[in-house]
């Protein structure tokens, strides 16, 4: 599925706004196929005609490393998604999990605004 940003606002505003609006859009190179994330104007091959697309909301764990702190513990995770890009992100409610672990995608909003967070999926493992 593709659509249009919901204003002329630069990439990373654009998908602020997605996520405001309890979408996940991430973009891909109309020419070439390629997926990218974080938002940007060009891919890495130099591709400029990115589109937005509703990402699938799936990946794979690929690193992860447990925050402590006197106010708490938090996990900073690496997901490789299953379109092929990999962003940074949390599991909340787990302080760790098996490297290979299937995710799936969600929209947390904090106090800073909506965020993608990601659980795991049933099974869990690779």
């Amino acid at each position: 599925m593709t659509d249009t940003a919901p204003d002329r606002a630069g990439p990373e505003a654009t998908y602020a706004a997605f996520l405001e609006e309890g979408r996940f859009m991430i973009q891909k190179a109309k020419s070439t196929g390629e997926y990218v994330f974080y938002p940007r104007v060009v891919t890495p091959s130099g591709a400029t005609d990115l589109e937005w697309v509703e990402a699938k909301g799936t990946g794979t764990l690929y690193a992860i490393t447990v925050n402590r702190s006197r106010q708490g513990a938090w996990n900073v995770a690496l997901v490789d998604l299953d379109e092929g890009v990999r962003m940074m992100s949390t599991l909340p409610g787990v302080e760790t999990a098996e490297i290979g672990a299937k995710l799936r995608a969600r929209i947390e909003t904090g106090e800073d605004g909506p965020r993608v967070v990601f659980d795991l999926a049933e099974g869990g493992a690779a």
